[in-house]
């Protein structure tokens, strides 16, 4: 599934601090937007969120903006339970 991502370098903690206006979610990284950095630890971040391997999450578009679009292969309602909180 694709999703939009609006990514937070500099966090002082890693989470998903939940969704905008339009739709998409919003997602708190510690590390800087410097050499792809932030761009790694999202991936290693949602990937251990979401339970699924590394290999499963990637960047679509968005690798030098704070706007994203990430995919992510996986059953999507548990995907979507777990990125708004719900258990």
């Amino acid at each position: 599934m694709k999703m939009g991502i609006r990514l937070i370098p500099n966090a002082s903690r890693n989470e998903v601090a939940g969704r905008i206006e339009d739709g998409r979610f919003k997602v708190k990284v510690q590390s800087p937007p410097v050499e792809g950095a932030a761009n790694k630890q999202l991936i290693v971040f949602l990937a251990g969120f979401l339970r699924v391997s590394k290999s499963r999450v990637r960047i679509i578009s968005g690798e030098k903006s704070r706007d994203k679009v990430i995919e992510i292969v996986g059953d999507e309602a548990e995907i979507l339970r777990r990125m708004e909180g719900k258990k």
